[in-house]
């Protein structure tokens, strides 16, 4: 009887090994699927061209997925007015205007609808093309003559 015993302790050693190996394939069957979604969700917001996946990383886990849209969000595009002309000035042409010694705080509050993140990026933007200074925290927009250089300090 010890030969049998012998097989029954090692067919239960194999059977847990099974057991542990299964709940390890199903962890990281999880994990691909949650890769896969994050991925399908990069793919969605990132612009440009990105590294193509190889086939060979495919598994039949990311197979049993919803398929996805290709080509990423719809986008609706508002009609543009004819001549292109823009019936209201953009956020960039605002903050420019606003640039009379006011604050950054207060131009953010004048640009009512806009982020303030936006409204900031805009006056960067103005900062590193020279088109606004600052000067003791207030912002002056830069006259608009052509052959200026903005000033070096």
């Amino acid at each position: 009887m010890s030969a049998l015993d012998e097989i029954i302790k090692e067919k239960q050693r194999v059977s847990e090994g099974l057991a542990r190996i299964d709940a390890q394939r199903e962890k990281l069957t999880e994990q691909l699927s949650e890769l896969a979604a994050t991925e399908r969700v990069l793919a969605r917001y990132t612009k440009g061209t990105r590294p193509g996946r190889a086939a060979s990383a495919k598994t039949t886990a990311t197979k049993r997925t919803a398929p996805t849209r290709s080509g990423g969000r719809q986008r609706t595009t508002t009609p543009k007015p004819a001549g292109g002309k823009r019936s209201s000035p953009s956020l960039n042409d605002h903050v420019l205007a606003l640039a009379t010694g006011k604050t950054q705080q207060e131009i953010a509050t004048a640009c009512k609808g806009a982020r303030p993140n936006h409204v900031g990026a805009a006056i960067a933007r103005h900062k590193r093309a020279g088109r606004i200074e600052e000067h003791d925290g207030k912002l002056y927009a830069r006259s608009s003559t052509g052959t200026e250089q903005p000033a070096t300090v």
